[in-house]
């Protein structure tokens, strides 16, 4: 006797495996950034020196440097314990995060953006658990002043932050 599959349309197929492959393509993209995120870190570990810097160009260095805090080195100087409060800080928001992919996966900015975050928020806590900081290697400058070193997973969240607010200005200016 043949059994019948069922397509997804159908009433009796499960709701969770509809959710489950909305939520696929977030976390592929969202596993693209992690990857190339620690791709880069290992290289630039395996390449340079700490606090080593190749010029690349007149505004952008290659630097190896190392960020015990959060954005711009905050609570870096602290002693210790800030390493599992970021570390906490980026699972709790990578768990709400996939909540939201879950909840909304046809919403494709706002999905982008989290999954753009998502993978950076990762690739920072991976840093963190496997070597007590985060790695650091792009530096922008302009004259003396240089930005702060940062890595793919914080342009990633950089990146997701904006489009966030790109995609809650059209939804707000839509009403």
């Amino acid at each position: 006797m043949a059994t019948k599959k069922r397509s997804p349309s159908s009433p009796r197929s499960s709701g969770a495996t509809a959710t489950t492959q909305g939520l696929l393509p977030w976390l592929g993209i969202a596993t693209i950034v992690l990857l190339l995120d620690q791709l880069t870190k290992i290289t630039i570990l395996k390449l340079f020196h700490y606090g080593e810097s190749l010029p690349v160009t007149g505004f952008f260095n290659l630097v190896l440097v190392y960020n015990k805090g959060a954005a711009f080195s905050f609570l870096a100087a602290s002693g210790g314990w800030q390493r599992y409060l970021f570390t906490a800080i980026g699972i709790a928001a990578a768990v709400f995060i996939i909540h939201l992919l879950r909840k909304h996966p046809g919403q494709r900015m706002f999905c982008w953006a989290l999954a753009l975050i998502l993978g950076g928020a990762i690739g920072n806590v991976i840093d963190r658990v496997a070597y007590g900081h985060v790695i650091d290697f792009l530096d922008v400058f302009v004259g003396n002043w240089h930005w702060p070193a940062f890595n793919l997973a914080d342009s990633a969240i950089c990146v997701g932050a904006v489009l966030f607010v790109v995609d809650e200005l059209r939804r707000v200016s839509k009403k």
